[in-house]
């Protein structure tokens, strides 16, 4: 991060036309100055840079979950499409069996009538 720009010359000048003496306002100027240097502070040009990547990041990670978000869109496409074919054989084996059992229905009812119903003739 940049330093904050500090100007010790013109801080002693203030003051020293506060009344301050010569020695005390450089002796202050310099602790300020150093308490500047510790100091790690963000500047304005800091925060736009941090502001810069952060939007460039968010758009990555955007444009990451829009190709995720296709691609899982797609792939639920795929599994609909194979239940549908699923369920068309389901179905056609459901009517298999119905046509089946119809036909076994029908073949027991004959053979009852054939043996109950047909002797008394």
């Amino acid at each position: 991060m940049g330093q904050v720009a500090f100007d010790t010359q013109e801080f002693v000048e203030t003051l020293e036309s506060a009344g301050l003496p010569k020695d005390q306002a450089k002796a202050i100027s310099i602790a300020v100055r150093k308490s500047h240097e510790v100091t790690d502070v963000a500047t304005k040009r800091d925060l736009e840079d941090v502001r810069k990547d952060l939007t460039i990041q968010i758009a990555d990670v955007r444009k990451d979950m829009d190709a995720r978000f296709e691609k899982t869109e797609a792939q639920i496409s795929l599994v609909r499409k194979d239940l549908q074919l699923e369920m068309a054989g389901i179905r056609s084996e459901q009517k298999l069996i119905r046509w089946m059992l119809g036909f076994g229905v029908i073949g027991i009812l004959s053979l009852v009538v054939k043996a109950f119903v047909m002797p008394a003739l």
